[in-house]
């Protein structure tokens, strides 16, 4: 998962994946996307500077994945990772059922997995984990990992060696960022395009603490 030294960085390659979407086009996530102007600056910042690694274009907003869910569909699912729309106004109603206050976030270190490069988020309170818990009373989520929060910088374009990747993180100044969240957004993107932008479609507004 976490890219290791001396190693090679796994690339994205161009490409449709038909065998990954099978004609489906709505992938589907809730995530938190970053509003913050200095924060967005320096994630800008961030991308420019390790452009040479990053595949392009990359064109999809800062955003920290909270709950993958799948093929958005209004349909009756076919494929395990189909997601009927009425996954999505269950998760609502746990949402409301449940008062959620603003989350206090932190940015910490840059980092990489073996695919791409990320800004490390500090949730001390285990908010993120909580909510993902919620989420996941009413469906499973599609191909778990450890939860990692993170705000992805790029997907690696070629076999990279990691050491590479180190070296030029530890070169370059990083700077530390404390923001509040007061929407949670579940929206799609283009599954026939890489690192597209991301649609909302429908965003929960979290509370006052």
């Amino acid at each position: 998962m976490f890219l290791k030294p001396s190693t090679s960085v796994i690339p994205t390659l161009a490409g449709d994946y038909p065998e990954w979407h099978r004609g489906r086009e709505h992938f589907s996530l809730w995530y938190i996307e970053i509003e913050h102007p200095e924060l967005l600056e320096y994630l800008n910042q961030l991308r420019s500077v390790f452009s040479d690694f990053l595949y392009s274009p990359n064109t999809r907003q800062f955003h920290i994945t909270l709950f993958i869910c799948g093929f958005l569909t209004e349909q009756n699912p076919v494929w395990d990772d189909d997601f009927a729309i009425e996954k999505m106004h269950q998760h609502i109603r746990h949402l409301t059922d449940n008062s959620q206050n603003k989350i206090q976030l932190k940015t910490g270190r840059i980092n990489s997995f073996e695919s791409a490069l990320f800004v490390e988020i500090i949730d001390e309170n285990d908010v993120l984990l909580k909510l993902r818990h919620l989420l996941g009373q009413s469906c499973n989520e599609i191909a778990p990992l450890d939860y990692c929060p993170h705000l992805t910088l790029g997907l690696y374009h070629q076999d990279f060696n990691s050491d590479l990747i180190f070296n030029h993180i530890n070169s370059i100044e990083q700077k530390s960022f404390e923001f509040s969240v007061d929407q949670l957004t579940f929206g799609t993107y283009n599954a026939k395009i890489l690192q597209g932008q991301l649609s909302p479609f429908h965003q929960f507004q979290l509370g006052d603490v």
